[in-house]
Formats: structure tokens, sequence, C-alpha cells
């Protein structure tokens, strides 16, 4: 139930939100770690309201007319979720019940499509022209919806996926019908957003993890084999690391480059609930690390999950829309080049080299990876759609992996799969 309290808090995290720096989450986690005694109705309320707000701010405050974040709230109330102005009148004081009525009473009619959707121009500018306008709305408008809860077996565990579906619904019973396998990853599962998992015996014993399933999917284009050499250049908390230990059933080596030790920290702790033992993390200063240079040409694959806009994963991370800029962009497409070329020198011939991101943008998918390819004649483009195949993935995707949220139902991802020839 919404109530003025859950409004008030709601109002002053955005606040907070809308004027600093950090991002939304930061401020919403650093909130509930301060209010540890909060019933678990208003959190899971407060975090509905505060994440539909920002993912749909720009239309809301063309209705609002303003930055307010209590206004914008009533607004979102009222327009995206339906409720009446009798219903929110308890909970509010007679101004805004007045305000909200005259909202009602005169409808704005928005007819430009960014305001409608929530997209800043600049991104729409860049989409429309890779797009046509009715796949762009559809896009646009399976961003705006909160994702599914995507996990991943481990399969060196002893549980099938058929398995452990049948235990987490005899645990979660309210959400037994939405409980399914995902279309697409063998080994993935799809469950409501919001299920309480983290507590749970499976991923306390590790038999499963949280991982969109383009991610997965991502593991499977790199196509590792058994006793191979690995490298995960840029793993962060190793989630693909992980599942490519796991397609390696443990054997071979991988090695989980990145230049955070917080996040190898994360994979850490990770790796032991996993009961994997392969995965080897190697903390870099960058790209041009004095360890990449010495182990130059070592490794049969190679995955690049390059940093990006992350404009793929607005459906989780609605606020990165809000802080990317043609200027970020910009300077990410340079940094994209860099550490796609360093990775690349690790590759042994015959090896595979996986550059991927969760954006949506071509200057940071297929043209990062043209410029590439025509400055290194020694690698050549495999099919993703035939690699997938021979992993048992049926994709309607020719030479780059695309996936996208309305159409795939996974966020959206990119992955070229290159061979060193020579």
């Amino acid at each position: 139930m919404i109530n003025k309290f859950v409004i008030s808090i709601c109002a002053d995290i955005l606040k907070e939100v809308f004027i600093g720096k950090n991002p939304s989450d930061v401020h919403l986690s650093y909130f509930f770690k301060k209010n540890r005694n909060l019933g678990s109705h208003d959190r899971s309320n407060i975090a509905e309201i505060f994440y539909g707000v920002i993912r749909n701010k720009r239309y809301l405050e063309e209705i609002v007319q303003d930055e307010n974040p209590k206004k914008m709230i009533l607004v979102y109330l009222m327009v995206m979720l339906g409720k009446s102005v009798r219903e929110l009148t308890p909970i509010l004081n007679d101004f805004e019940v007045e305000w909200l009525q005259n909202k009602k009473s005169n409808k704005q009619i928005i007819k430009s499509w960014p305001v409608k959707l929530s997209l800043p121009d600049w991104l729409w500018e860049k989409l429309i022209k890779q797009f046509p306008e009715k796949d762009l709305i559809m896009l646009a408008q399976s961003l705006l919806v909160p994702a599914q809860l995507n996990l991943r077996i481990n399969t060196l565990k002893d549980k099938s996926r058929d398995e452990v579906i049948n235990e987490l619904r005899k645990s979660f019973p309210e959400h037994e019908k939405l409980i399914l396998p995902t279309i697409y990853s063998p080994i993935g599962i799809s469950l409501p957003r919001g299920t309480a998992i983290n507590k749970h015996t499976l991923f306390l014993d590790g038999n499963i993890e949280v991982q969109d399933e383009g991610s997965q999917i991502l593991s499977f284009l790199l196509s590792p084999g058994r006793g191979q050499m690995v490298a995960d250049f840029c793993a962060g908390a190793g989630g693909k690391s992980l599942a490519i230990s796991s397609i390696m059933k443990n054997t071979g080596r991988v090695y989980a480059f990145d230049i955070s030790e917080r996040r190898l920290a994360n994979l850490k702790q990770r790796l032991k609930r996993s009961g994997g033992s392969n995965i080897m993390m190697q903390r870099i200063a960058n790209e041009n690390d004095l360890k990449i240079k010495r182990l130059k040409g070592k490794f049969d694959r190679v995955i690049v999950d390059a940093p990006c806009t992350g404009l793929g994963t607005l459906r989780r991370n609605p606020d990165l829309k809000w802080r990317q800029n043609k200027r970020s962009l910009s300077e990410l497409i340079v940094k994209q080049g860099a550490i796609l070329n360093s990775a690349s020198t690790l590759c042994k011939k015959g090896g595979y080299l996986v550059y991927a991101t969760c954006s949506l943008l071509d200057d940071e998918n297929e043209m990062i990876v043209e410029k590439f390819l025509s400055e290194h004649k020694d690698f050549a483009t495999i099919s993703a759609k035939d690699a997938l195949e021979k992993q048992g993935i049926k994709l309607d995707c020719d030479n780059y992996l695309k996936l996208f949220p309305n159409i795939h139902k996974t966020d959206g991802f990119f992955g070229a799969l290159l061979e060193r020839i020579d």
C-alpha cells in the first residue's frame, strides 16, 4: 500500500539523484542500509516508484513542467500506474489534490517520441539512424519495462536445470508458473523480478548465479573448449569468467583481468561458492599492463566485454540514459578501440576473440569491430549464427550477435566473433 511516508522518502531520494553525480542505485542502497528496519512492502513500493520515475523522467517533467520530485511521483502514480485522484486523496494535502485534478482535466498532447519514451534527444538521434521509426518505438518501449530476473545454473554442480526449476517452484509457489527455462540459453532460468534468491540454499551452495540470458549467450559465442587457455579481458565481477569455467568443466585456465581490486574481490567470493578452481584473477593497471605483454599469443580464446554506455541495460539501470552523453560516448569509443587492440595480442593463431558490449549503438559495436578489422588483416569474422548453432543455440543473427529486449527478452547485447588467421 502506498502511503505518505513512501512518497516522501521517494521524493527525498529522487531530489538527491537529480542534483548528485552518483548512480541512482547507490542513493537507494545507501538509504536502505541506513533504514534496515523498514518493512519489505515499504521497501518494494519505494523501489518501484523510485525507478519508475527515473525511467519515465523526461515524460513526467514535460507533464509537470518542472523537476519537482514529489509532483513527478504523483503524476507517475496517476498516469503510469493508473491511480485515480480519489485513491490518492487520503495521502495528499488539499493543494496537491487540486493540482492533480487540474493535471487530469487538462491533459497535454505530447507528440515528440523522445519525450513520450523518455529518451534524451542525442540518443534518439543516434538510434533513429539505425532503426526504422516503428522498430525504434517498440525497442524504446521495451526499455521502459523492468527486466525479469535471470539465473544461470552452475553445471559444475550436480543439479540439472529442471531440478533447479522444480526446487525454485517449491520455494516460491506464488511464482510457480513464472519460473521458466530461458528461451535461448540452455543453462538459464527466468523468474519474476524481485524474487529473493540471495539467501536461498541453491544460491548459497553455488548451484545458481544471477546472470542475464544475453550475457550467458556471449559465453557460448566464445566457444571455449576443455583444457584451453581463456582470457576474460574486462572481467568485472566475473559473471562471464564463471560461466566460461562452467562450460569448460573446470579444466584449462581462465584468466580474469580487471583494473578494479574490488570487483575481483567479488569474483573471489563467487568463485569459492561455485566450486570452480580454474580461474586466475589478475589485476591490471590498464590495457597496456606488462602482464598483458608477457602473455602475448598464449590464449586459445579471448573475450572483451568492453566498458560501454550500457544503454542495452536500461531496463535494469534506467538512469544511464541521463548519465551518458555525446562526450562520454566519444571517450568510450577511444577506450574500446584501445582495449580491443590490446586484447587481440593475447590470441594465438587459430584462436578466437569475442568483442562484446551491452550497448545498442553502432558507434560502440560494428564501427569498433570494422575499424579493428581494417587495421588487423590477421583477424577475420566468424558467423555468430553458425558458432551458436554448434553450441546448440538457434538465433536469427548473421555475422554479428545482436540481442534486443523487445525481440529476445534479454538486455541489449552485441557480440562479434573473430578468428586470428595469421
